[in-house]
């Protein structure tokens, strides 16, 4: 115990030079191997979140699931915000295959235009035929320009025309303080910004796309060119492999963004996004963004109601059928992560009776939790068809009435 300690005060003395800026390289790099590996003593804070700093120009931690506010730090500051831009860019791509309008099969002919791009790149021959599923690789593995290009221009014909549904999401997401320039998030003459808050949104929103995360856990793969030619994929995100229990993420960096990752973690039932804006190196950008992580599974607990597919403790009359009560179930889990030692109130929200016909899945009521003077509401679903009665459904309960 006593060596523990030990290191925990030698790790929390190194964490505060580097929060002040005065530490060495090497000292930034001790650090930073303790919080990534995920082992150290060092825990950011374990009281008020006041007392928890970090060292980049602006910062967000969030529940992943109600998107409730855990850290902030100048949240609502505009900043360019490099290759994280291309989160937004996958966004729509995963949407575009949900809605079927492409598939991760359709095969994709790169333009000039796509293949000209500079920054990191997956090195795509132009008038070559690469698939979505290439493509969508390029862009979350090794953060591709030329791949991001690529797919803007699949899915809505041009970067221009792609770059207007992509500032359109940002309304419909409600990222009031972003402005997209292009797909890559590359230097340009025209104004790009965000926020660390509004990357936050557009990270949980990405991170609700099963197949993203067959995507986001590569770390390392060599990729076929039709031609033949090998390019090796890196994941630019090193906490994938590198911070227990992280699970996706994108990194950015420019001269003038600076260094910049927004990523996402769970450990025991939390499940957190931390992002992190404007940071002086890669090293510092990975430690703050281990930071926020280490604080929320230090002093947050996820506090659940009513898991996905659970009944709850209350029925609903159901009329016009055989069945004459129903038990909704949670549409999916009803949680919350709240301070440990805090409490929450819970309310179930439904009428006092439904009419048949009810399809299973069909929203009848929800759970209203109230924590903090915020509310979360969670929808509660028909877990079976409920059908209408028949003539006959009638006649025999007529009868069985006499």
């Amino acid at each position: 115990m006593k060596k523990k300690l030990i290191i925990s005060s030698v790790l929390l003395a190194v964490a505060a030079a580097v929060c002040s800026g005065t530490a060495t390289a090497s000292e930034i790099s001790e650090v930073e191997t303790a919080l990534v590996a995920g082992n150290a003593e060092y825990t950011a804070d374990t009281g008020n979140s006041d007392s928890l700093s970090v060292n980049c120009h602006s910062a967000y931690l969030a529940d992943y699931a109600t998107g409730a506010e855990l850290y902030a730090y100048n949240a609502d500051s505009k900043h360019e915000i490099a290759s994280m831009v291309k989160i937004m860019t996958a966004d729509l791509v995963f949407e575009a295959i949900d809605e079927g309008k492409i598939s991760v099969d359709d095969e994709v002919t790169v333009s000039e235009y796509a293949q000209s791009m500079g920054g990191s790149q997956m090195f795509l021959d132009a008038h070559e035929k690469y698939t979505v599923d290439d493509l969508l690789k390029g862009v979350i593995v090794a953060s591709a320009n030329d791949a991001a290009v690529a797919l803007a221009e699949t899915v809505s014909g041009s970067a221009e025309g792609f770059v207007h549904e992509m500032n359109a999401k940002a309304q419909e997401l409600g990222m009031t303080d972003t402005k997209f320039a292009n797909p890559t998030g590359l230097p340009s003459e025209k104004e790009q910004y965000s926020t660390a808050r509004d990357v936050n949104i557009m990270t949980r929103d990405l991170l609700r796309y099963d197949k993203y995360h067959d995507y986001a856990k590569i770390w390392t793969e060599d990729f076929v060119h039709p031609s033949g030619r090998v390019t090796t994929l890196t994941n630019t995100n090193k906490m994938i492999r590198q911070y227990s229990g992280c699970i996706g993420g994108k990194t950015g960096y420019t001269a003038v963004a600076k260094f910049c990752v927004s990523a996402c973690a769970e450990r025991n039932g939390i499940k957190t996004v931390a992002t992190v804006i404007g940071a002086d190196d890669s090293k510092t950008r990975f430690a703050e963004a281990c930071k926020l992580f280490n604080y929320a599974f230090a002093n947050f607990r996820n506090e659940v109601v009513c898991r996905k597919g659970e009944k709850i403790e209350r029925s609903v009359d159901v009329e016009k059928s055989r069945v004459k009560t129903m038990t909704p179930v949670a549409a999916v889990d009803a949680s919350v992560l709240i301070k440990k030692g805090d409490d929450i109130k819970v309310e179930y929200e439904l009428p006092d009776k439904i009419k048949a016909p009810v399809s299973k899945g069909d929203v009848i009521g929800r759970i209203k939790i109230t924590h903090g003077g915020k509310e979360y509401f969670f929808d509660l679903v028909s877990d079976s068809d409920i059908p209408k009665a028949t003539l006959w459904d009638i006649i025999k309960d007529m009868a069985g009435k006499r």
